[in-house]
Order: structure tokens, then sequence, then C-alpha cells
């Protein structure tokens, strides 16, 4: 066993170096793993070209990245459900396990949550980590390193769909077609949704998911979205719709297209804190809006439909780079959201 390892760390906004630092040694419930990929999220880019994200704020050195697989190479002591070898895929989130949020299981919204990547605690484009053993999840042998670090978007889809409630024979609007807004596409085909309609401003994106299922797709740059959700639905709109593309036209469309006693499920997150929203139309439609938080309780179900086959997330990834790559990596899913969908680092 090495005693260190290379790791990409962000030294200064837009500037990832590789570096050698020791190798972690795990405690007693915790394991060792050798990660092997990591997804690019939408939240690295933004702590790589800004260096914050609303309070959040990057002070270097720092290493991005928690959407991640990899393979167990060491466990501590006292753990019992994990051995050298397992192929593993890693919840990023480690919540205090003692507040009132952890106790009544929406651990998402415990205040003292450590979170890979997110300031100050550092991420995972590395060759190794330490990780609780809790919240490490063996995946099956027919699923590749690279759609297990895709559990952890999914499992944003996964939630936001469970959130909803919404069940087959309703119809959805993803407002989106980026990785969140696909995975939830999947889910919601998953749970038995079939009427699910997607938008987007990229041809790409849109090609994926129709390709995936969607039952519709539109360009909103070519079409008026509104309109095109009456038509669909006889100008009643969507039973859910589901914001994900985190951008503030898309967040105030979600009151027009959804029907009266619908559901606007909010999951991206806009470039500013407070928009103008038609919060009349919230009350005359009597809407419930929700948000969302990342997750709580979804990766064993996230990690059960990968296994079975039931989830396509292989589709999602346009574009692959090394450990050693991995500035050219934040700078491509940065600078080519027209021509990308999923950017993944490989770290082996």
């Amino acid at each position: 066993m090495q005693n260190t390892m290379k790791v990409a760390v962000m030294r200064d906004i837009g500037k990832i170096e590789i570096e050698e630092r020791p190798v972690p040694v795990p405690l007693e419930e915790e394991v060792l793993i050798r990660i092997k990929s990591v997804g690019v999220c939408g939240s690295d880019v933004h702590y790589f070209t800004e260096g914050r994200i609303g309070d959040y704020v990057v002070k270097p050195p720092f290493v991005l990245g928690h959407e991640c697989s990899g393979e167990v190479v060491e466990v501590g002591s006292r753990v019992k459900t994990l051995r050298p070898g397992d192929r593993v895929t890693m919840e990023p989130g480690i919540p205090c396990g003692k507040c009132e949020f952890c106790r009544s299981g929406r651990y998402n919204l415990c205040p003292d949550v450590v979170f890979w990547a997110t300031p100050p605690i550092d991420g995972t484009f590395c060759e190794y980590v330490t990780h609780p053993a809790g919240f490490t999840y063996r995946i099956g042998e027919g699923v590749s390193f690279e759609e297990a670090a895709l559990v952890e978007p999914l499992s944003v889809g996964f939630y936001a769909v469970r959130r909803s409630g919404i069940e087959p024979g309703q119809s959805a609007l993803v407002l989106g077609s980026g990785p969140i807004g696909l995975v939830t596409l999947l889910v919601l085909l998953a749970r038995g949704v079939s009427r699910v309609f997607t938008v987007d401003i990229y041809a790409l994106r849109l090609e994926k998911a129709r390709e995936l299922g969607a039952a519709e797709v539109a360009n909103a740059r070519e079409v008026d979205v509104v309109e095109w959700v009456k038509e669909l639905t006889g100008g009643k709109g969507v039973d859910v719709v589901f914001e994900t593309a985190g951008s503030v036209a898309t967040t105030q469309q979600t009151t027009e297209v959804v029907k009266r006693g619908g559901k606007v499920v909010l999951v991206g997150l806009p470039s500013q804190n407070r928009i103008d929203y038609d919060i009349i139309k919230v009350i005359d439609k009597e809407l419930d809006v929700l948000g969302i938080f990342r997750y709580a309780n979804t990766y064993p179900g996230c990690v059960d439909l990968l296994n079975s086959g039931k989830v396509n997330l292989k589709a999602l990834i346009t574009h692959r780079f090394s450990l050693a790559e991995t500035q050219k990596a934040l700078e491509f899913a940065h600078q080519n959201k027209a021509e990308s969908v999923k950017v993944v680092v490989n770290v082996d």
C-alpha cells in the first residue's frame, strides 16, 4: 500500500494543480476507498469559476468533487458490512445524527452536516478517501464505476420525485434537461409516470431526453413553452412541474404551466436569492410549492434502480477526463454546455 496519493487541488479561482498528499487512514467505523470515477457537478464548476456559492466561499487550497465511486481497500476495526475489494458508491453528506432533523429522518436539513466539496470540506478529486461505512453502498458487478458515481445526482431526482408524490397516470413537466433534469426524467419513468415532457435550450440535451423516454420535448428558444404545455394538456397544465435548470425564467414559468391544485417542485438554484414570483397564481390555483435540498434516505433505492437496470445513467456521460486533466474537465463542463451532458473524471 502506497503512502502518498495524487490530489487535484484548487489553488485559486480557475486553477487546479496536481499535488502529493498522504493517504488517509480510516477510523474504526470508516473504510478506505480507492476512487475510480468522479462526476463533475454544477457546484464544482461554480466553485471553480467563481469561488463561491451563496454563503459558501472557497478558501484555497481546496479539493472539489463529490459524485464518486470506488473500491474498498481497507476497513476500520468495527466495520462489519464491507470488506476489501467491494465496489462501492458513497453518499457525500454525513449528518450529525443527533439534531431534530436527523432524528426525524430529514437529515439533509442537518445544520452540522459535513458534505464533500462544500467549503471547508475537501472533496474527492483524488486517489483515496476515507468514509463512514454506513454511508458507503455496494454496487452490482454489472454496474460500471462511472455509472455508480452518478448515484449522487440520481439521488437528487429520486428525492424530488418522491417528495412530489406523483403517481402513474399523472403528467409531469421537467424544466431543464441537464444532468439533474435527465435523472428526474429517469426516476419518473421508473416510477411509472409515462407522460413526462421536458424542456431545454440545447439540442443535444433534448435528444438525450427523447432517447431516455420523454413523451415530448421542446426547445424553449423555438417555442412558447406555456402554450406548448397547454396544447399537450388540453389547456389544463401538468400535474407536477419540476424546475431543474436553476433559471429565473423557468422558475417564474412554473406557476403558468402547472394545473390548478398541482405541485411545483423547485430543484434548481437560481443565480439570485430573490426573484419576482406570481404568488397570486400560487394562491388562486392552490398550488403546493416544494423546495428540494439535496436528498435523504435515497441511496439504497437509487442503488437498487441502478443494479436492476431500471435507469440508464451511462447515456448521460458524454465526456471523460483523467485525474491529471481535472482542470480541463472543469473548464470543458463550464464552456461546452451545448455539446455535453455529464463530464466524468476517471481516476485510474
